[in-house]
């Protein structure tokens, strides 16, 4: 980084400034290149000091096993260059996609280690000159990329989305919320009137799922595991829970929906896909949104039986579509947008887990983010799972 030029002193961060207005003034009628006015953009947000080293989760190892894969270590608090934010995280959300990335499954070509977690959301507490033209120290803002889960985490503010409050909430849209928006807008085609299954519908991108099909004027069907999820599907608007530790789901849906199902918003995978399938009405249309019952094997990929496949889909002239976030970045900012809206004028809910129901209680902390990780697996959690990582200042209440 050029300027402003940084010194680490104990557990501060301070400017350089006095050996540049001595070199300043050693040199009659020189001015500085260094900005003297910007040394308030560099001071941690309230006064305390940024320290000088942090810790993060970083995958070691490639492994569908979370626990074996990342390991937590202590490292130098990374410093922003003239773009980027440094971020201290307030809260850092769980997906089901951390394994696949802890096992290497996105990108074959990346070697161990790198850096884990997707989602954050926090205060701006450092910022380089570049960014100043939209953030100064103290923002909050919410972002998606890696390296999420570190006490601090540099981000390119261009990627960064400003929000008013680094509230838990918003990390259930950055990566659920827009899959379920724009996996719907762009591949569901939905129309009024039609019958929209969801799985794992109490899940973190189920639950918005279920209620953008009700948004637009759909029937919706909705699975889950548990009375209380069941519940929970009820409150946001879904038809018919369908809890599948008590009803056969293929059962259910034959005698319920003998027509079939228009469009299936699919996330679990073997089995269950496999029902879905067998459900489809005449056109329909089963959007592939992940297979989480097989992420913690091998291979990654649940046991499904294709071989008849070509023949369900041109019987019912129906189609399967595979969705994956990272192939519709260009439609990120309208549906980021659009949910944002949705929260302000509170039509749109987004249900956290934080652990509260959890044997070792909430997840606080950046080692319970594997506690967080099991929580989710052991399908326990009810919405988006969420680990706070530092706590709130006094009288910030959220």
């Amino acid at each position: 980084m050029s300027a402003p030029l940084l010194l680490r002193r104990g557990r501060g961060a301070t400017r350089l400034i006095g050996s540049a207005r001595a070199a300043t003034g050693a040199l009659s009628g020189v001015r500085s290149i260094v900005d003297m006015s910007y040394s308030e953009h560099f001071m941690d947000f309230g006064r305390s000091s940024i320290p000088s080293v942090m810790r993060k989760l970083v995958v070691n190892k490639l492994s569908p096993d979370f626990r074996e894969a990342v390991t937590a270590q202590t490292v130098a608090v990374p410093t922003p260059g003239d773009a980027d934010l440094l971020v201290r995280n307030r809260f850092v959300g769980v997906n089901a996609s951390d394994i696949n990335h802890s096992a290497g499954r996105y990108d074959p070509s990346a070697k161990p280690p790198f850096d884990a977690g997707f989602e954050g959301v926090g205060e701006v507490v450092g910022l380089g000159l570049g960014a100043s033209a939209r953030y100064t120290v103290g923002d909050a803002v919410a972002y998606f990329g890696s390296g999420a889960f570190a006490e601090y985490t540099v981000v390119p503010a261009k990627e960064s989305v400003p929000v008013a409050a680094a509230r838990p909430e918003l990390l259930a849209l950055l990566v659920s919320g827009a899959t379920a928006y724009i996996a719907l807008k762009r591949l569901g085609d939905l129309a009024a009137g039609e019958t929209v299954l969801v799985t794992a519908a109490a899940g973190g991108t189920g639950q918005f799922a279920v209620q953008f099909a009700k948004r637009a004027g759909c029937h919706v069907i909705g699975t889950c595991s548990s009375d209380e999820k069941a519940g929970f599907l009820k409150s946001i608007g879904c038809d018919r829970p369908i809890n599948y530790a008590a009803e056969d789901l293929a059962a259910t849906l034959r005698r319920e929906y003998p027509r079939g199902v228009d469009v299936v918003y699919e996330s679990v995978g073997g089995g269950v896909l496999q029902t879905a399938l067998n459900s489809l009405a005449n056109k329909g249309r089963l959007i592939v949104i992940g297979f989480i019952s097989g992420y913690q094997t091998a291979s990654g990929i649940p046991a499904f039986s294709g071989a008849t496949l070509p023949a369900k889909l041109l019987q019912r002239s129906a189609s399967i579509r595979g969705f994956f976030l990272p192939h519709f970045v260009g439609d990120y900012r309208e549906a980021l947008g659009a949910m944002m809206q949705m929260v302000a004028a509170g039509k749109l809910v987004c249900e956290v887990d934080r652990g509260d129901s959890s044997r070792g209680g909430r997840f606080v902390g950046l080692d319970s983010v594997f506690r967080a990780v099991d929580h989710m697996y052991a399908g326990k959690n009810l919405g988006k799972v969420v680990v706070e990582l530092v706590p709130p200042p006094v009288g910030n209440k959220l």
